[in-house]
């Protein structure tokens, strides 16, 4: 006989093995589904549905304890889904009525459909106890936050009601949303749910704490009862008006302006995507949030533009995305003006072509026109991107890479060197069946006029990831004639190394969820300088994750800079730290995050120590506060406090953004978000009403001022903008 302890450990073993590979049959009807969260057709009591949830947290060894169950149905042009959230009880936390939403700190269901089965990219698509939707893009395998993209937008209903224990949802989500292999039979499918009330996010598939919620190395199988058929996206043609007034008070000129244009969206095969953009406007897009720089070098901010979401990662992944990225869509429509200010370059037009040729082979191609402006010496040029990338072994592939940025002005202004900038390159990016390896390797040069040599870039990462440790190899070389006009690439001539060791520690007992220890140097050299050592930080942390959701953190840096070029870390217009200088300091930063269940929660970061040849004192942090589901109020804050010998400059920085979001329904949002930057001497608003009056279709107004904030304390800049934008399926 079996001892007892020997055959539940075989029993726990089959069942674990069974999870990692489950599946849930998708039955083929030819009825129609009524959208209503009742599940009362007969068709759903015959599906089957996916449910034996894992914990993911706060722990993921254990079946969730308030299971979910899915149900799937599809006829030849509708995937139906069915779901079922069991509760604790029916105190939901939803924060907001607008779409989009962000899964942390509220309760929700979110599904991620893998439709070429490679592991790399995915469909999302969830909804919240309200039913709030929301729909996203992953990508890059699901290893990266930078890899989840919420600004994708597709047309699909979905009904949520909430019973007493429970709450049901019922979507259609047409099959023109997806891109697929006509003749598939298998999609790799997993899910995930946010229980606030029993303290749980759960899985599908069971995936491990050292892994995002969203990898998509951890998949089961949703198998269709007879193969998809062809289903051909129909053309969406987006046309929008707008009609802005404003006043530049500095320069004492009012103006208005009236402009058409739109979008165009066309499917080729079920795979591929053909989007045409003609003028495109940009107003309604939320306005950048500000950072204070007190680095020596240029900050990247993310892209928020719809035409370039889509399939975004095929572009932007390559390279190093801090120090070496070739192609930074931001770079397509903002040119510097004669005294080196950032200001808007209109686009003309755009196409992008991209999608999947076949299970293996993406392809994207996009070409963007920008427009002369005489008046600020700004040539028009022609921007091309053309990205193909071919998956190897179970989730890896190589990239291959062109970038032109060709001059179409002749315009006496523009230099010979200035004529164009081009860029080729490979990556390739690993990624093993369960992500415990993953990395990248990357070797690209630039083409520019009268240079013809240090004109590239490599990099290297490779990555261990086990239960206990993550192990980082990582280094890059830029050239000092590497140019990606159209890139991001903080500094030349570098050598950089930045391994990382990190160390997880999953306590069984107390108020503590997870440890993790790293180490993390950052070296950086000159090659062309006899390697000369340029800086280093050294890197010590300890991160802590609560069980109620909060957070912990310490972490210490000790820093070594060599300043080949003068620079003011005061940003107070002194004077500048001298050439060929160098200074060693080191400094401490806390960390407290609240626990963001609650209906007022907040996160602290203070940081203090030495900074170049003086000290500093940061105090930066976050407070929230909701009354669900239709107010929220947030204000994000930073102070810094810099401290120089004589005869440099002190400086007492603040950066204040107070954020008050209404939603008033599911239909209409109104967002204001106030700026204050000492460091810049402004006040920024920006208040955005939308109202979505028919699906994917918005009337947006939007109201931008700026004041001076310096000894006086006056208008700047204003402008009111009414945008409407009407989504037409033909």
């Amino acid at each position: 006989m079996i001892p007892r302890i020997t055959f539940l450990l075989l029993a726990f073993v089959c069942f674990t093995v069974t999870a990692q590979n489950k599946r849930v049959d998708v039955k083929y009807i030819s009825e129609k589904i009524t959208i209503d969260a009742s599940l009362d057709e007969s068709a759903w009591q015959l599906a089957a549905p996916a449910t034996n949830f894992w914990q993911y947290f706060p722990t993921d060894t254990a079946q969730a304890k308030n299971q979910s169950e899915i149900k799937f149905l599809y006829t030849d042009k509708t995937l139906y889904v069915g779901i079922k959230v069991n509760s604790i009880g029916d105190d939901y936390i939803v924060p907001s009525l607008r779409r989009d939403f962000r899964a942390g700190g509220s309760d929700n269901i979110t599904l991620m459909f893998d439709t070429f089965n490679d592991g790399t990219n995915a469909f999302l698509f969830g909804t919240n106890p309200e039913g709030v939707r929301r729909e996203a893009l992953v990508s890059g395998g699901g290893r990266e936050l930078r890899g989840f993209t919420t600004s994708w937008d597709t047309k699909w209903q979905g009904e949520t009601k909430q019973y007493e224990g429970y709450y049901v949802c019922e979507w259609a989500i047409p099959m023109s949303a997806f891109k697929f292999k006509e003749g598939e039979t298998r999609w790799r499918f997993n899910s995930y749910q946010f229980d606030t009330q029993g303290n749980e996010r759960n899985t599908w598939i069971q995936i491990p704490q050292n892994q995002f919620i969203f990898n998509l190395a951890y998949m089961g199988d949703m198998v269709f009862e007879k193969p998809l058929a062809g289903s051909k996206s129909p053309i969406s043609i987006v046309p929008y008006v707008n009609v802005l007034a404003g006043q530049d008070f500095e320069e004492d000129d009012t103006f208005s302006e009236f402009k058409v244009g739109g979008d165009a969206k066309f499917t080729i095969g079920n795979s591929l995507n053909l989007d045409v953009t003609l003028n495109p406007d940009f107003s309604q897009v939320e306005v950048d949030q500000q950072v204070t720089n007190l680095t020596r070098f240029e900050v990247n901010l993310p892209e928020r533009r719809q035409f370039f979401i889509e399939n975004s990662d095929l572009f932007a992944d390559f390279g190093n995305s801090r120090d070496a990225n070739p192609f930074f869509s931001r770079r397509i429509g903002i040119a510097t003006d004669t005294s080196d200010t950032s200001i808007q370059n209109d686009i003309i037009a755009g196409v992008r072509l991209s999608g999947k040729l076949n299970n293996n082979f993406r392809v994207g191609l996009l070409n963007m026109q920008t427009s002369d402006d005489a008046k600020n010496e700004i040539g028009g040029n022609n921007n091309t991107v053309l990205a193909l990338q071919h998956k190897l072994f179970s989730r890896s592939n190589l990239s291959f890479v062109f970038i032109n940025r060709q001059n179409t002005s002749n315009e006496a202004f523009i230099a010979s060197e200035d004529e164009y900038n081009r860029v080729v390159g490979v990556d390739y990016n690993l990624a093993n069946a369960d992500n415990s390896w993953n990395g990248k390797f990357f070797a690209h040069k630039s083409f520019t006029p009268f240079i013809e040599s240090d004109d590239y870039a490599a990099g290297v990462r490779l990555q261990r990831n086990s239960t206990h440790w993550r192990i980082r190899a990582s280094g890059v070389f830029v050239g000092r004639d590497f140019n990606s006009d159209l890139g991001f690439i903080r500094r030349k001539d570098l050598f950089k190394l930045d391994p990382q060791a990190e160390y997880l520690i999953f306590p069984k007992k107390g108020f503590i969820n997870r440890h993790t220890f790293t180490l993390l140097p950052i070296i950086s050299w000159r090659p062309l300088l006899d390697f000369q050592l340029a800086d280093y930080n050294f890197v010590a942390r300890w991160n802590s994750e609560l069980k109620n959701t909060g957070r912990i953190g310490v972490s210490i840096f000790n820093e070594y800079t060599y300043l080949f070029d003068e620079f003011d870390p005061s940003r107070n217009d002194g004077i500048p730290l001298p050439t060929n200088s160098e200074y060693y300091y080191s400094s401490m930063r806390l960390e407290y995050r609240s626990d963001s269940r609650k209906t007022f929660s907040y996160n602290i970061r203070p940081q203090f120590g030495q900074f170049f040849n003086g000290e500093i004192v940061t105090l930066q942090g976050d407070v929230n506060w909701r009354f669900q589901p239709h107010f929220n109020l947030s204000v994000r804050a930073r102070y810094d406090k810099i401290n120089l010998p004589e005869p440099f400059s002190d400086n007492a920085i603040w950066l204040v953004g107070p954020r008050i979001d209404i939603t008033f329904n599911k239909s209409l949002f109104w967002n204001t978000f106030v700026q204050y930057s000492s460091n810049q001497e402004n006040l920024g608003i920006n208040s955005r009403l939308q109202w979505r009056f028919a699906p994917l279709s918005d009337l947006f107004l939007v109201y931008n001022d700026n004041y001076f904030s310096g000894d006086v304390f006056a208008p700047r800049f204003r402008t009111i903008n009414l945008k409407i934008t009407y989504w037409l399926y033909l």
